[in-house]
Protein backbone atom coordinates (compact mmCIF):
# COMPACT_ATOMS: atom_id res chain seq x y z
CA UNK A 1 0.00 0.00 0.00
CA UNK A 2 1.24 3.45 -0.80
CA UNK A 3 1.63 6.44 1.77
CA UNK A 4 -1.53 7.41 2.82
CA UNK A 5 -0.38 10.93 3.75
CA UNK A 6 -1.11 10.72 7.24
CA UNK A 7 0.56 12.44 10.38
CA UNK A 8 3.18 10.73 11.84
CA UNK A 9 3.69 10.18 15.74
CA UNK A 10 6.93 11.61 15.88
CA UNK A 11 5.38 15.10 13.89
CA UNK A 12 5.79 18.16 16.03
CA UNK A 13 2.34 18.47 15.86
CA UNK A 14 1.35 15.43 17.61
CA UNK A 15 4.09 15.75 20.01
CA UNK A 16 2.24 18.78 21.81
CA UNK A 17 -0.82 16.88 21.62
CA UNK A 18 0.71 14.00 23.43
CA UNK A 19 2.90 16.06 25.71
CA UNK A 20 2.18 16.09 29.24
CA UNK A 21 0.28 19.12 30.56
CA UNK A 22 2.80 20.71 32.63
CA UNK A 23 5.65 20.17 29.93
CA UNK A 24 2.83 22.18 27.24
CA UNK A 25 2.79 25.08 30.17
CA UNK A 26 6.39 25.14 30.41
CA UNK A 27 7.32 25.35 27.43
CA UNK A 28 6.87 28.80 25.88
CA UNK A 29 8.71 30.10 29.33
CA UNK A 30 12.18 27.68 28.40
CA UNK A 31 11.45 29.39 24.71
CA UNK A 32 11.89 32.68 25.83
CA UNK A 33 15.04 31.86 27.66
CA UNK A 34 16.40 30.00 24.72
CA UNK A 35 15.77 33.19 22.72
CA UNK A 36 17.73 35.42 24.83
CA UNK A 37 20.81 33.33 24.82
CA UNK A 38 20.50 32.76 20.96
CA UNK A 39 20.17 36.29 20.65
CA UNK A 40 23.50 36.71 23.12
CA UNK A 41 25.23 34.28 21.20
CA UNK A 42 24.63 36.25 17.88
CA UNK A 43 25.76 39.64 19.39
CA UNK A 44 29.04 37.73 20.79
CA UNK A 45 29.50 35.59 17.34
CA UNK A 46 29.01 38.85 14.67
CA UNK A 47 29.99 41.89 15.04
CA UNK A 48 26.90 43.92 15.69
CA UNK A 49 26.88 45.10 18.72
CA UNK A 50 23.37 44.36 19.85
CA UNK A 51 23.25 46.18 23.30
CA UNK A 52 23.31 49.66 21.62
CA UNK A 53 19.62 48.70 21.14
CA UNK A 54 18.82 48.82 24.78
CA UNK A 55 16.29 51.37 26.02
CA UNK A 56 17.65 55.17 25.79
CA UNK A 57 15.36 56.91 28.19
CA UNK A 58 13.43 59.89 26.46
CA UNK A 59 14.91 58.51 23.07
CA UNK A 60 11.50 58.26 21.06
CA UNK A 61 13.92 55.80 18.72
CA UNK A 62 14.76 54.11 21.21
CA UNK A 63 10.81 53.09 22.27
CA UNK A 64 10.92 49.98 20.70
CA UNK A 65 13.41 49.04 22.86
CA UNK A 66 10.79 48.62 25.67
CA UNK A 67 10.11 45.27 23.73
CA UNK A 68 13.56 44.29 22.91
CA UNK A 69 15.61 44.96 25.77
CA UNK A 70 14.76 41.72 27.87
CA UNK A 71 16.57 39.62 25.45
CA UNK A 72 19.79 41.76 25.57
CA UNK A 73 22.41 41.39 28.28
CA UNK A 74 25.69 42.42 29.15
CA UNK A 75 27.55 39.16 28.15
CA UNK A 76 27.07 35.48 29.68
CA UNK A 77 27.47 36.50 33.33
CA UNK A 78 24.55 38.71 33.18
CA UNK A 79 22.62 36.83 31.22
CA UNK A 80 23.32 33.68 33.60
CA UNK A 81 22.18 35.38 36.04
CA UNK A 82 18.66 36.27 35.28
CA UNK A 83 18.16 32.48 33.45
CA UNK A 84 17.72 30.64 36.35
CA UNK A 85 15.45 32.51 38.33
CA UNK A 86 13.44 33.22 35.21
CA UNK A 87 13.24 29.20 34.66
CA UNK A 88 12.08 28.85 38.25
CA UNK A 89 9.82 32.02 38.83
CA UNK A 90 8.71 31.69 35.11
CA UNK A 91 7.97 28.04 35.23
CA UNK A 92 6.10 28.19 38.67
CA UNK A 93 3.92 30.98 37.35
CA UNK A 94 3.36 29.27 34.03
CA UNK A 95 2.26 26.20 36.10
CA UNK A 96 0.05 27.61 38.78
CA UNK A 97 -1.98 30.06 36.81
CA UNK A 98 -3.24 30.76 32.69
CA UNK A 99 -1.84 34.45 32.98
CA UNK A 100 1.96 33.81 31.87
CA UNK A 101 1.72 35.75 28.50
CA UNK A 102 -0.51 38.53 30.16
CA UNK A 103 1.62 38.72 33.17
CA UNK A 104 4.91 38.55 31.43
CA UNK A 105 3.35 41.31 28.75
CA UNK A 106 2.44 43.56 31.04
CA UNK A 107 5.78 43.45 32.80
CA UNK A 108 7.77 43.67 29.65
CA UNK A 109 5.57 47.09 29.24
CA UNK A 110 5.59 48.55 32.46
CA UNK A 111 8.88 48.28 33.48
CA UNK A 112 10.58 49.45 30.23
CA UNK A 113 8.25 52.42 30.13
CA UNK A 114 9.03 53.20 33.44
CA UNK A 115 12.40 52.95 32.87
CA UNK A 116 12.06 55.02 29.29
CA UNK A 117 10.38 57.93 31.01
CA UNK A 118 12.82 58.36 34.59
CA UNK A 119 16.01 56.50 33.13
CA UNK A 120 19.05 58.72 33.73
CA UNK A 121 20.47 60.51 30.61
CA UNK A 122 22.93 58.74 28.31
CA UNK A 123 22.15 55.58 30.22
CA UNK A 124 21.55 52.48 28.11
CA UNK A 125 19.59 49.98 29.84
CA UNK A 126 19.02 46.05 29.01
CA UNK A 127 18.65 42.86 30.42
CA UNK A 128 15.59 40.72 31.98
CA UNK A 129 15.98 41.09 35.34
CA UNK A 130 12.93 43.40 35.37
CA UNK A 131 10.87 40.48 34.56
CA UNK A 132 12.23 38.61 36.98
CA UNK A 133 11.03 41.05 39.59
CA UNK A 134 7.37 41.23 38.06
CA UNK A 135 7.25 37.33 38.07
CA UNK A 136 8.45 37.13 42.03
CA UNK A 137 6.28 39.87 42.82
CA UNK A 138 3.12 38.49 41.04
CA UNK A 139 3.53 35.43 42.78
CA UNK A 140 4.30 36.84 45.83
CA UNK A 141 1.13 38.80 45.83
CA UNK A 142 -1.70 36.72 43.61
CA UNK A 143 -2.21 33.96 45.90
CA UNK A 144 -3.28 35.67 48.62
CA UNK A 145 -5.38 38.16 46.82
CA UNK A 146 -7.59 34.85 44.73
CA UNK A 147 -8.07 33.21 48.30
CA UNK A 148 -5.80 30.05 46.70
CA UNK A 149 -4.31 28.39 49.41
CA UNK A 150 -2.03 26.62 48.05
CA UNK A 151 -0.81 29.62 45.84
CA UNK A 152 -0.60 31.58 48.56
CA UNK A 153 2.18 29.38 50.49
CA UNK A 154 3.83 29.26 47.21
CA UNK A 155 4.10 33.25 47.27
CA UNK A 156 5.23 32.93 51.09
CA UNK A 157 7.98 30.54 49.56
CA UNK A 158 8.59 32.98 46.63
CA UNK A 159 8.76 35.55 49.55
CA UNK A 160 11.11 33.59 51.90
CA UNK A 161 14.09 32.40 48.80
CA UNK A 162 13.55 35.37 46.50
CA UNK A 163 12.75 38.29 49.66
CA UNK A 164 16.55 39.65 49.62
CA UNK A 165 15.97 40.82 46.02
CA UNK A 166 13.84 43.78 47.36
CA UNK A 167 17.13 45.50 47.71
CA UNK A 168 17.39 45.62 43.79
CA UNK A 169 14.76 48.39 43.73
CA UNK A 170 17.07 50.64 45.52
CA UNK A 171 19.83 53.03 43.74
CA UNK A 172 22.74 50.78 45.65
CA UNK A 173 24.55 49.65 43.25
CA UNK A 174 26.14 51.73 40.66
CA UNK A 175 25.34 50.49 36.56
CA UNK A 176 22.43 48.55 38.14
CA UNK A 177 18.95 49.40 36.61
CA UNK A 178 17.34 49.73 39.93
CA UNK A 179 14.04 51.43 37.84
CA UNK A 180 13.93 48.29 35.52
CA UNK A 181 13.19 46.25 38.97
CA UNK A 182 10.98 48.56 40.85
CA UNK A 183 9.12 49.17 37.69
CA UNK A 184 8.93 45.23 37.10
CA UNK A 185 7.98 44.60 40.90
CA UNK A 186 5.43 47.27 40.49
CA UNK A 187 3.55 45.71 37.64
CA UNK A 188 3.62 42.42 38.88
CA UNK A 189 1.95 43.46 42.18
CA UNK A 190 -0.43 45.70 39.74
CA UNK A 191 -1.27 42.43 37.93
CA UNK A 192 -1.59 40.41 40.54
CA UNK A 193 -4.38 42.42 42.06
CA UNK A 194 -6.58 42.81 39.24
CA UNK A 195 -6.31 39.24 38.23
CA UNK A 196 -6.09 37.79 41.39
CA UNK A 197 -9.56 39.59 42.17
CA UNK A 198 -10.78 38.36 38.95
CA UNK A 199 -10.19 34.86 39.26
CA UNK A 200 -11.76 35.28 43.01
CA UNK A 201 -14.51 36.87 41.61
CA UNK A 202 -15.15 34.23 38.50
CA UNK A 203 -14.80 31.42 41.43
CA UNK A 204 -18.34 32.32 43.09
Amino acid sequence: MGDTGGVSSSSPATWRRDAPAWARRVIPVVLLVALMWVTEIVDLVLPLDLDQFGIRPRDLGSLPAVVLSPFLHLGFGHLMANTVALLVLGSLLALTTRHLWVVTGGVVLVSGLGVWLLGGPGTVHIGASGVVYGYAAFLAVYGFVSHHLWRALLGVLVILVYGSMIWGVLPLREGVSWLSHLFGAAAGVGLALWLGRRDRVARH
